[in-house]
């Protein structure tokens, strides 16, 4: 019997950068053999319920099935991806999230304006909304120009209570486009006892990467505190090695430290133009410092 192929949802609402994301998620789905399911999200259905007649809402619905249908065969010839279309009524984090659970999806892929243009478009004011309720990966996209492949995945590490479950993400990606794996870790402490113990296990976290044959580099940055905040630290570093893709864990993680809860996966995810891939964290999940092997 052969194996059910995976499924990318990418949500449009056919402006420039959900269009974008697309053409992302399509060299995404070539990589894995994924199949896409482009997903449109009617909202306010029970104030259109009161204002249009059912022959108008109909109008409606049709218009965007013909233009879904004309952007699927599209997907379809030019890429030779698969592709499907779900148009469904509500708001759109919740029926995002919602479809990709049904179709038990390996990526939501979309697009977003960032915080200045945040009320602005369906696209970017759901994003964030979107990395938070989906229980699988979400690659947000705010950039207009990115390379079709990924040379460079930056992944940064707060090491005081990392998991193995982002790096071997990571690493997955990474043997997936030959990429090189940057670990970045920002450090504000001056005391040496912490100095030594991030730069001993940012070497075994390299190591680790390394035996998994992946290239990697491990660099860790001084940040001053009261001068840039974490999340743009990240985002200049990301930019200066000219990455393609900052991995990063959600904030459904309750227990990790700040780095990637609150203000900084916010401000990473609205400022980068680099895509930004954000991990659910597995059930459960127990915190390991990592170990040469």
């Amino acid at each position: 019997m052969s194996q059910k192929a995976e499924k990318i949802v990418v949500p449009v609402d056919f402006g420039e950068q959900s269009m974008i994301a697309l053409e992302q998620a399509c060299h995404l789905a070539k990589m894995t053999s994924a199949e896409i399911t482009l997903v449109y999200v009617l909202e306010g259905t029970s104030l259109l319920g009161r204002i249009l007649s059912s022959q108008q809402d109909e109008e409606i619905r049709k218009e965007i099935n013909d233009k879904l249908s004309e952007l699927a065969d599209n997907v379809e010839k030019t890429h030779g991806v698969k592709c499907d279309k779900v148009v469904a009524h509500g708001s759109v984090y919740d029926k995002v999230a919602e479809v990709a659970e049904m179709i038990n999806a390996t990526f939501i892929v979309m697009g977003t304006n960032g915080a200045e243009n945040l009320r602005k478009r369906f696209i970017g004011s759901n994003a964030l909304r979107v990395v938070r309720e989906s229980k699988v990966p979400v690659i947000t996209i705010k950039g207009k120009h990115h390379r079709d492949g990924c040379k460079n995945i930056v992944v940064p590490l707060d090491l005081t209570k990392e998991t193995r479950e982002k790096v071997n993400k990571a690493i997955e990606m990474a043997k997936l486009y030959n990429a090189d794996i940057r670990v970045v870790s920002v450090l504000f402490s001056t005391d040496e006892f912490i100095v030594n113990r991030l730069t001993r296990q940012l070497s075994q976290v390299k190591s680790f990467i390394e035996k998994a044959h992946v290239r990697c580099t491990a660099e860790i940055i001084k940040g001053i505190k009261g001068d840039e905040s974490l999340g743009q630290i990240i985002v200049d570093y990301a930019n200066k090695v000219e990455g393609d893709l900052i991995m990063i864990m959600t904030q459904q993680e309750t227990d990790i430290t700040e780095l990637f809860i609150g203000s900084a996966a916010t401000e990473i995810i609205h400022k980068s133009d680099i895509p930004v891939l954000s991990i659910v964290p597995s059930p459960k999940n127990e915190y390991v410092d990592f170990k040469p092997y």
